[in-house]
Order: C-alpha cells, then structure tokens, then sequence
C-alpha cells in the first residue's frame, strides 16, 4: 500500500460532512436528494463531497432509470481504513538494513568533521544519510525555514536538496513554511 494513497484517503475521509454521508450509506444506497433532504445541505454541496468520496473509491453509482443512487464500497473502505495499521510491516519487510551497513554508509559518506562529502545517489544509501541528518533535530519542535537551512548548512551547502529531501521522504512534515519532524514510523527507513 502507497503511503500517499492512505495519506490522500484520510485527509478525503477526514470531512464531518463525507463521514455523514458514508454513515447514511452505510444503511443501503440513497440517491443525491435523499442525501441532500437528510443532511439539511444543497444537492450541489452533496454531490461535491460524493464526488471527492468518488475519486478514492469509497462511493460508486448505479443508475435506476432518471435515478443515481450512491453505494457504499465497505471492502475498499475497510481496507484503506486499515491499511496504515500495515505501513510498518511493508516498510520492514522491503527494506531492512543492518547497524553494519547504515555504518559503512555514514563512514563513506561523511567526512571527519561530520560534513556530508556528497548526497548519495542510491535511494537507500540516501535515506541512511537523510536518517543521520535528522538525528539533531528535536520531535515536537516546529522549525521555521531558515532554521532547518542552517541546521542543514552545518552539514552540507546544499540545503535546499536535502530540506526537500527531508519532506519526500517523510523525516519531515512542511506547513507554512514550518517544519517538524514526523514520527519515526513515517520515515521510509
């Protein structure tokens, strides 16, 4: 399961108005007016959020002659609902790397000083080195930009890459031009 498909599922799904939608349906089908009459909304608000639950595949549609009514797809949603209680155990399995290899990695990569002679190339020898970068920062603290660019710049001069690197490959979440460090469970280590 692709971290960002459940990542793209849980901020859909997080909406009091769609969770409403998938508890009606949960019931039976019910076409866009029925939706509308018992959520007290319009049908163009309706048919919004149905479209949105739509494109992840929790709602499909059937037409009954002028009518469409709205199915709730409960196995795709029991399984996106749980698929991040499986996140670690495919990270694990895929890649697992010894306390020898990240060793040879960061003795290859950096030199005496601690300063990162080149950002790796292979993704899992980078993600060894983006791991030992973020060993300084601190969880639960919020970073402004320049901050992390001088933490970065200790280590290497370029700090936009590795900034970036930081956020794609989950050591890091970017809001506003703040960052904070994920749990490690998120990490693609």
């Amino acid at each position: 399961m692709q971290l960002d498909r459940i990542v793209n599922f849980h901020k859909t799904i997080g909406d009091k108005t769609r969770i409403q939608i998938i508890e009606l349906l949960k019931d039976g089908p019910l076409h866009g007016q029925a939706l509308a009459g018992k959520l007290g909304l319009t049908p163009p608000t309706i048919s919004y959020h149905v479209t949105k639950l739509r494109e992840i595949d929790i709602i499909y549609q059937r037409r009954d002659k002028n009518t469409i009514y709205f199915h709730l797809n409960e196995k795709k949603l029991e399984s996106m609902a749980t698929a991040i209680l499986q996140i670690r155990g495919e990270k694990m399995e895929s890649m697992t790397i010894s306390n020898d290899e990240k060793y040879k990695v960061i003795t290859n990569f950096f030199d005496e000083r601690g300063r990162l002679k080149n950002i790796p190339a292979q993704h899992k020898k980078k993600l060894i080195v983006l791991e030992h970068l973020v060993k300084g920062l601190k969880v639960g603290k919020i970073y402004p930009e320049k901050e992390i660019n001088e933490y970065i710049k200790q280590f290497h001069e370029d700090y936009a890459t590795i900034r970036r690197e930081f956020i794609t490959c989950h050591f890091m979440n970017r809001e506003n031009g703040e960052y904070q460090l994920n749990p490690k469970e998120l990490w693609l280590v």
